[in-house]
């Protein structure tokens, strides 16, 4: 098979880019008539049966290979999918979908960090160093915002507890790149993803029975939108720009995605952000940009979470 034009690799990456930093606004919008765990069990139960049926399709095998396999994707379903989308979609009730992207965007700072203590490859390096304390005193600046200016104070609550969601999925994140060396992407995300869909619809069972669901045409819509475009779609296409792109050049969509964020929360959502909150969100953006372009080049197999 021809190796991918450059064209056909950009635009998968621009696609990529655009879709992923769409899906913060679609939670938000998703939320207007579903309630948050609700709407995670739905997204993924959705995006499980349509990973499940390619893989079908295309003969995958969806047994793990082994024990080490089971206890990853049990890991998977509870860290990336059940904790860390609750507390996205959880958080998004009140912390705006602009600011909500640029907190996950420390995501990859978090990954520097630990990955230094268990990847003897990937020990942190000055400029890894450097873009980590600048996405970190990002976060400081936010968090020194008076949140009532934003919506009071629970915004500043959920926002604290939003830090939870990237920590969780960075333990992932390195786990796998540690333990995890030649799984398929394809049966690891959909079997996790369909436990997770169980798990958290027991969860909605109990914790929201009292709360009303609306399906009306714009909740119903973000929850498809991101269950096919924004899961389902884009985790393959991702995996595929992994194989054919450095890495380095693949991580362009960790610091593009919450640009996107800013700029669909502000212009389109009517999502009002104080100057020292852009100022530290900037700081974010940078310093993510420091510590992938300068930690990625040295690995092209790291299974990362940019996403919403």
């Amino acid at each position: 098979m021809p190796a991918p034009s450059p064209l056909l690799k950009a635009l998968t990456l621009g696609l990529l880019t655009l879709i992923w930093g769409t899906t913060w606004a679609a939670i938000t919008i998703s939320l207007r008539g579903i309630p948050p765990f609700t709407g995670v069990a739905l997204r993924f139960g959705i995006a499980a049966v349509l990973l499940l049926a390619y893989a079908y399709l295309k003969g995958i095998p969806l047994a793990a290979a082994n024990s080490r396999d089971r206890r990853l994707r049990i890991l998977h379903a509870l860290l990336t999918f059940c904790a860390s989308y609750g507390v996205v979609f959880w958080a998004e009730q009140w912390v705006p979908s602009s600011l909500a992207s640029v907190l996950f965007a420390t995501f990859p700072l978090m990954v520097a960090v630990l990955a230094n203590f268990v990847l003897p490859s990937e020990r942190m390096t000055a400029p890894v160093l450097v873009g980590t304390v600048l996405g970190f005193a990002g976060i400081a600046v936010i968090f020194a915002e008076d949140f009532d200016l934003l919506g009071g104070h629970m915004v500043g609550v959920a926002a604290a507890v939003m830090l939870i969601s990237p920590l969780v999925a960075a333990v992932v994140s390195v786990v796998v790149k540690r333990w995890g060396a030649g799984m398929h992407p394809v049966p690891f995300n959909a079997v996790a993803m369909a436990l997770a869909a169980v798990i958290m619809g027991v969860v909605a069972a109990i914790v929201e029975r009292r709360l009303p669901i609306v399906f009306s045409p714009g909740p119903v819509a973000a929850v498809l939108y991101m269950a096919v475009a924004g899961t389902a779609i884009t985790f393959p296409l991702y995996f595929w720009l992994l194989e054919h792109m450095e890495a380095r050049q693949v991580a362009l969509i960790g610091y593009g995605t919450p640009i996107v964020a800013l700029l669909l929360g502000v212009v389109f959502m009517n999502e009002s952000l104080t100057t020292r909150t852009l100022v530290g969100s900037a700081l974010v953006i940078v310093g993510v940009a420091v510590t992938s372009h300068t930690k990625r080049r040295r690995s092209s197999g790291d299974q990362t979470r940019i996403d919403s």
